[in-house]
């Protein structure tokens, strides 16, 4: 990945290949309520890009994102809203990272994504506000283990509604200038279920018709749909629509699909996609749909130990903070450090600072904690 603001990753892809985001889909079967769930959207919404080149007053159009090094200094984030859910800092958001709707963010979603490119981890805040002292403030921030086919805990958010990373789901340029998408992207839709189909792990409603599309549903443009009409950059996206789809990850504008501001979209090309509708795409068939009466359940993460050594230090001396989890998925250790992988690591307090390690996996987290006292 290259580095800075909107950076080309150069052919990288995210998470796994078999990573439900970077599946392809071409021959799924349709499901049975397909038709039910594209009339509940309304088969004649079109499809919209949600990015592109330029200000629309006065903001950026797009998620955007960049990309560290592994020498970006992390910062504490506070928590807001979704504390209980969400990862704890430190992470690597610099000062000047780009908030969604830049150069004036306003009161949406204003999204922050930062891709480490030195640990691989993908860092991703919700309603993100820069604090004092280089530190800052959101509602939700999750971290992604981009190597791993990393979940949340069932029934968490993320900064997304869905439980989703919101960066898998970019359509990004240079992508397109590269002749291929290899991965679903994001879209939205004005109503959803109280309800979520893997890979999500959230809903954001209480509506319980069952041809509600719920969070995580996949739609698929359907092979028959001639694509040759279209300029070549629109026949990427579209033919990405064909082989993965696009899953829907937060409730919005109907049929929004999401990518990155750049200015080399060209905007009157884009709005060629608007003569797409709604019946134009088929429902993939969906594994499992979870409501409140059946979600997964199953054991948290088990840490046998959380130990320092030594405990005692003075201060600017080392410390190896070592751990023993099963069924982690993922780990965290607050303040300081983030997340790891392994089983130890050196910190050098400056005073003394209890150390909190949260091991997660999909059924919910663990905490333990460890006292390093600086003479």
């Amino acid at each position: 990945m290259s580095l800075g603001p909107l950076a080309s990753l150069n052919g990288f892809i995210p998470f796994p290949s078999d990573n439900l985001w970077n599946t392809n889909i071409a021959s799924a079967p349709v499901d049975p309520n397909s038709a039910n769930l594209i009339n509940y959207i309304g088969s004649s919404v079109t499809l919209h890009p949600d990015f592109g080149a330029g200000l629309y007053d006065g903001q950026s159009m797009g998620i955007p994102y960049q990309i560290e090094a592994g020498t970006q200094a992390k910062v504490p984030v506070k928590l807001g809203a979704y504390a209980s859910e969400s990862d704890p800092g430190p992470m690597p958001i610099p000062a000047n990272a780009l908030i969604e709707g830049y150069p004036a963010p306003g009161s949406g979603d204003r999204h922050v994504l930062v891709l480490d490119q030195g640990g691989c981890w993908l860092y991703e805040l919700y309603n993100a506000y820069k604090g004092t002292g280089g530190s800052w403030f959101a509602n939700s921030a999750a971290i992604w283990d981009m190597t791993i086919n990393e979940q949340r805990p069932y029934t968490w958010t993320s900064a997304d509604a869905a439980g989703l990373p919101v960066f898998a789901g970019l359509a990004r340029y240079d992508e397109v200038a590269a002749g291929a998408i290899h991965h679903a992207l994001r879209f939205t839709v004005p109503t959803t279920q109280g309800a979520f189909t893997p890979p999500a792990s959230h809903w954001a409603s209480s509506v319980t018709d069952s041809n509600a599309p719920p969070m995580g549903m996949r739609l698929r443009l359907k092979a028959s749909f001639d694509i040759s009409g279209f300029s070549p950059a629109n026949q990427v996206i579209l033919t990405a629509l064909q082989q993965y789809g696009m899953i829907l990850a937060d409730n919005g504008s109907a049929i929004y699909i999401s990518g990155m501001p750049d200015p080399n979209w060209n905007n009157n090309d884009l709005g060629a996609l608007k003569t797409i509708t709604a019946s134009d795409f088929d429902v993939v068939l969906m594994s499992g749909i979870y409501t409140p009466s059946n979600v997964p359940t199953g054991p948290s993460p088990v840490v046998t130990s959380f130990t320092a050594n030594p405990a005692t230090v003075s201060a600017g001396n080392p410390v190896t903070l070592s751990w023993n989890v099963t069924n982690a998925i993922y780990d965290i250790i607050s303040p300081q450090v983030g997340p790891v992988r392994g089983a130890s690591v050196v910190v050098t307090p400056a005073a003394t600072t209890t150390y909190r390690l949260y091991s997660t996996n999909q059924y919910g987290r663990t905490i333990r904690s460890v006292t390093v006292t600086v003479q």
